[in-house]
C-alpha cells in the first residue's frame, strides 16, 4: 500500500500551481489514509513558527488563512470537479491555526490542541455538522473546520485554565 492516494480524480491538480499547492495542505492532503489529520500534522510546523510572533500578528496571519481560503478551496473543488475532495486539507490548517489562538507556551498545548481539533472535524457536532451539509463552495469546504477551530480553541482555553 502506498503512502499518496492513488485517487485519479487528483489527476487534475498539480504541486506547483500554488492554489493546490496550499489546497492540499503543502502535500499532506495526498496520504492514502486520514489525509485530514495529515493535514493538521502539516499545520504543526506552521503554527509552532507562528506562535513566534506577536499575537496581534499571529491572529492576521490566520484571518488571512481562513479568507484566502474560501478562494483556495473553491477554485481546487471547481478544477477538481468535486465538492470538498478528502485531499482538500486547507480547511484543516486553518482550524489548527484557530484552534492555537492564544495558546500557552509548553509542548503539551500543541498536542492538546491537534487532538481537540481533530475531534471537533471528526465527529462535527451541531453546528459544525450542519455547516458541513449545508454551506457549499469554498465557504463550504472552510465553515466547518473554522468552527471547530474555534470550539477546540474554546475547550483547549478552558482545559489551561483548569491546569
Amino acid at each position: 500500500m502506498s503512502f499518496f492516494s492513488k485517487d485519479k480524480t487528483l489527476a487534475a491538480l498539480s504541486l506547483r500551481n500554488p492554489i493546490h499547492f496550499l489546497a492540499l495542505g503543502f502535500g499532506s492532503g495526498l496520504a492514502a489514509i486520514a489525509p485530514g489529520t495529515f493535514g493538521t500534522l502539516a499545520a504543526v510546523p506552521l503554527y509552532l513558527l507562528l506562535s513566534l510572533l506577536p499575537l496581534s500578528t499571529y491572529v492576521i496571519v490566520t484571518l488571512i488563512v481562513c479568507v484566502a481560503g474560501i478562494y483556495i478551496c473553491d477554485k481546487t473543488c471547481r478544477d477538481l470537479g468535486v465538492h470538498d475532495h478528502k485531499a482538500i486539507v486547507w480547511d484543516e490548517v486553518a482550524g489548527y491555526l484557530l484552534t492555537m489562538l492564544a495558546a500557552p507556551v509548553g509542548w503539551q498545548w500543541p498536542l492538546v490542541g491537534f487532538v481537540l481539533f481533530r475531534f471537533f472535524d471528526i465527529v462535527k457536532p451541531w453546528p459544525i455538522r450542519w455547516l458541513d451539509r449545508n454551506v457549499k463552495g469554498g465557504l463550504g469546504v472552510m465553515a466547518d473546520d473554522i468552527l471547530a477551530g474555534v470550539v477546540a480553541c474554546l475547550v483547549l482555553q478552558l482545559l489551561v485554565l483548569c491546569f
